[in-house]
């Protein structure tokens, strides 16, 4: 661009803001899979654990979850990065660092995801380990100004009274840093019908309901967790686009989806980011939280969701600013923290934009 700031003739500007900067709450977040990869390979050679290529020289992986051994793949690199967290310090190194990395990407509320049994034996118990992370929690969030709070989550392989052991777990700290209940793993495993029971538990805890669903199936399983497990926000549920009547339900419900579009088009989900439908939601009025899922599995953090939805898209910044505020509205942060972020989304938007030549 010449001096003075005149476009040269014939070239196109873009106006846009830096998504860095854009204030927002991050709401689909794994414990192990918030690891930064230099932190796991530096645990793996303390511990003299040889990791695959897949978390080496080829990081991040190639995946794919379209059959169930694409899905074993993908859970056996993150068992084996979970291996690597040996004593309370790795715990609460990896609790900072994900808050640091969110505060670097403009997060202001962090709610990470954690199943406590995958952990309990090497930390003293499923209680134990709990309370260590509520307390790396509680130090993390003090130290870099980032509000933070935990949801447990049950492993729908595992065995449903399993879930229930967890979701009473969840209900003992409900208010004391655990604000909500989840079922992960490989939602095409067991019946969902069946983790009635547990997320009945959870909600009587005042917990929100927060199951994965509508990402590996489809909209009919959608409606299985609206149905069976009276879910507040969907993990994932992007594919309730699929079917209008489910999405209308979704919208009419006020069900937020936790989307994840890097790790939907990484698991095979979707060919490309074009095709991630934010568009349709957004269009259906559907309120939608992006989220990075597994950073440490697909190489993208917070602010490249916004980053690569606003590349896929063309999502102008008044757009990228109602996503940041609707990630927050769907938040389980406290209403001075809501209200307070949402002002800072507004400056945001009302402060100058950068011009770049295109």
């Amino acid at each position: 661009m010449p001096l003075g700031g005149a476009p040269v003739p014939g070239s196109r500007v873009s106006r846009v803001r830096d998504l860095q900067a854009l204030p927002k709450a991050h709401l689909h977040l794994h414990f192990t899979g918030s690891m930064r990869h230099a932190t796991l390979l530096e645990l793996a050679e303390r511990e003299g654990i040889r990791l695959p290529d897949a978390l080496v020289s080829e990081w991040p992986p190639h995946l794919s979850a379209a059959d169930e051994k694409g899905w074993f793949r993908f859970q056996r690199l993150y068992d084996v990065a979970r291996s690597v967290l040996r004593t309370e310090d790795d715990v609460r190194r990896l609790v900072r660092e994900a808050a640091e990395d969110d505060v670097r990407d403009g997060g202001r509320w962090l709610e990470i995801q954690v199943d406590p049994s995958g952990y309990a034996a090497r930390f003293g118990g499923i209680t134990e380990f709990t309370d260590l992370v509520l307390d790396a929690v509680a130090g993390a969030s003090r130290d870099t100004g980032i509000g933070m709070a935990v949801v447990i989550a049950a492993n729908r392989t595992r065995h449903p009274l399993d879930a229930r052991t967890l979701a009473r777990l969840a209900g003992q700290y409900a208010g004391r840093g655990v604000v909500g209940f989840g079922l992960s793993n490989d939602e095409r495993r067991g019946s969902t019908a069946d983790f009635a029971p547990a997320f009945e538990i959870a909600r009587r805890a005042d917990l929100a309901m927060l199951p994965h669903g509508g990402e590996l199936r489809g909209a009919e399983h959608v409606t299985t967790c609206l149905d069976a497990l009276h879910a507040d926000r969907l993990g994932h549920g992007v594919r309730s686009v699929e079917d209008p009547a489910v999405l209308g339900r979704v919208v009419d419900s006020g069900v937020a989806l936790e989307v994840c579009p890097v790790s939907n088009v990484a698991l095979g989900v979707y060919s490309d980011l074009t095709s991630v439908p934010l568009p349709e939601l957004l269009a259906a009025g559907a309120t939608v939280a992006l989220g990075a899922d597994d950073p440490l599995l697909f190489g993208s953090r917070l602010a490249g969701q916004y980053a690569t939805m606003r590349a896929a898209h063309d999502l102008d910044d008044p757009t990228l600013a109602e996503l940041a505020r609707m990630s927050i509205r769907a938040s389980r942060a406290p209403d001075d923290v809501k209200r307070a972020v949402i002002r800072d989304i507004d400056a945001w938007l009302a402060a100058p934009d950068e011009r770049m030549d295109a």
